[in-house]
Parts: C-alpha cells; structure tokens; sequence
C-alpha cells in the first residue's frame, strides 16, 4: 500500500472570494465542490447560526472532511455525495434557493496528495486519476483502451499539449508490450516522446498530458458546462456566482457563461431604438482576479488561478 503524503490545505483566492460574494449572517451557500473545505471555513463563520452552508463533492475524503467541519461550526449544514453537476441539479430539482454559489474547479490538494489515487506525475502510484472512486473509468483505461487519434485529439484539446502525437504514438507503441500500469510508466513514455530541448521547457514534461487524461476521467469540462445553468437557476436575486479555475479551458467557460448573462441589447449600432428587448441578467463583479505575488509565493499551487464572479439581477 502506498504512502499517504498530507499536506495543509490552502484555499485559493480565499480572501478575494470572501470580498466578491460577500457572505452575510443567514445566507444560504453551496459550495460546488467541497474539497479540504478551506473556503467552506471562512463562509461558514461569516453566515453563522442562523445560515446554511450546503457542500457537494463525490469525492469520499472530501465527505469525510466535511463531517470534520460540521463539528466546528454554527451554521446549518448539509452534504450532497455527487459531482457537482448532479448536486446542483438535486438542489434545482428539490427548490432550494441560494444567495452564494461558488466552485472552486479542477483537483483539490488532498486528491494530489494522495498519493495511491494517482493524480501526480511526481509520484509513482497506479494509473487512477479518479474523483469519485466508485466510478468505472480510469486514467488506466483511457491510456490504455483509447485509439491513438482519439488519445492525441484528447492532449492536444485538453491538455494544450504540443507534442499530442508523438506522445499518444508512443504510448500506442509502449501498451502493445505491456500495459501502462503506473504514473510512473506514463511518465516515462511521455518523456521520451518530447524532443530533448523542449522537455522541461514549460515545466514537468507530463504535466499536460496528466491534465487532459484526468478532465478526460472525470468528465470535467462537461461537467462545468452543464453544472453553470443549474447554479445560475437556483440562485435568487441579488445571489452572487464565483468560479475560481486553473486553466484556460475552464476560465474560458466561466468567462463566456457570466458574460453572455451580463449582455443587454444585441440590436446593432445603428438602430435608434431597441427591438430584441434582451436585458442583462448579471452583473460582473470581476473580470478575473489573480493571485497575489505573495500568495504565490506561500501557495505555488495557486500560481495559474483565476476567479470570476457575478451578482444575478432578477429572478
């Protein structure tokens, strides 16, 4: 059995999500996607016993830290086992109504630092990557079942990964001896795949193929996109929507999705009056806030994040 290496949980833009949402005593907020609950602390205490704090997650761990969490706070409290896509559509579907919805997107550090559920490219461990680890597919099955067009499709669109070809014909040629069974394995075929000069020049040589086979496992793109709508519905008037993400694939859909509610009239210029009648929805509270220098250089996990918010306007 393999080690588990723990570390602090650091929440991520925490202080700038507090200021852009701005929980209030007897507010209701879910938290899409619960984690080590570090953000969950911080809103619980400022919403306090007579507000609701709702956390969803399908990871078992991050139930088990939210059961932590509840021992310590005063506010009301429930957990939702599920991705955040179904837990917010169970939320829509029973009627709740929210004032705060936040996610804060991608891998959380205990996933990571876990080290048999095979997240990292540092470690050796079997070739996981699972969220939720009662799901059927895993990182083994998609480097070792998927074509080596769709493998390549996939690095490319999800992981941004220039050398996207090379790398799935090498993992092609490496699972027709054996099958690749640890991160370790991959680490290995994907390094050899990458021509000398460009193999440390962004970083870990792995590290973008890492990252589109762990969105491609847990659906994490489609997960977003049809998670947004839910969270948008159940949130009432004045209710503020945050995303803090880590790459620009996610930002991109959190960025489109506030934006399109922000628009008003899409008449053009030249008409002297209004016809479509299409008012904005939303407000945006930010355009994209990075971390601090500072909170770099404590937290270099939170190097790439970037948080988007706004406030809803009518129901």
């Amino acid at each position: 059995m393999l080690v588990l290496e723990m570390t602090e949980h650091i929440p991520v833009l925490a202080g700038e999500l507090i200021d852009v949402v701005e929980p209030r005593p007897g507010e209701t907020v879910v938290d899409c996607t619960f984690g080590g609950g570090g953000h969950a602390r911080l809103v619980a205490g400022l919403i306090g016993p007579e507000g609701t704090l709702i956390g969803i997650d399908r990871d078992p761990i991050a139930e088990e830290r939210f059961e932590e969490l509840v021992a310590e706070v005063t506010c009301h409290t429930r957990f939702i086992r599920a991705s955040f896509e179904e837990g917010l559509r169970q939320l829509r579907d029973e009627g709740v109504v929210a004032d705060i919805v936040y996610m804060d997107l991608g891998m959380s550090s205990m996933q990571v630092d876990t080290l048999e559920r095979g997240f990292s490219y540092v470690y050796d461990a079997p070739l996981d990557m699972r969220m939720d680890p009662d799901q059927e597919l895993s990182a083994r099955d998609v480097v070792n079942d998927w074509d080596e067009r769709q493998l390549a499709r996939a690095l490319k669109e999800l992981g941004e990964e220039r050398y996207s070809g090379q790398i799935a014909r090498a993992i092609g040629r490496r699972r027709s001896k054996a099958p690749i069974e640890s991160t370790q394995e991959l680490v290995d075929v994907i390094t050899g795949a990458i021509p000398t000069p460009a193999r440390f020049a962004g970083g870990h040589p792995a590290k973008r193929t890492f990252q589109a086979v762990r969105i491609v496992v847990n659906d994490e793109l489609g997960q977003l996109e049809r998670a947004l709508p839910y969270s948008w519905d159940i949130l009432r008037a004045n209710g503020r929507l945050a995303g803090i993400s880590f790459h620009s694939l996610e930002d991109r859909r959190v960025k489109r999705f506030l934006a399109e509610r922000a628009t008003g009239c899409t008449c053009p210029p030249d008409f002297p009056v209004c016809v479509c009648g299409r008012e904005p929805e939303a407000e945006l509270l930010t355009r994209g806030t990075v971390p601090t220098p500072q909170e770099i250089a404590a937290n270099p996990r939170a190097k790439s994040a970037r948080l988007r918010a706004a406030r809803k306007l009518r129901s």
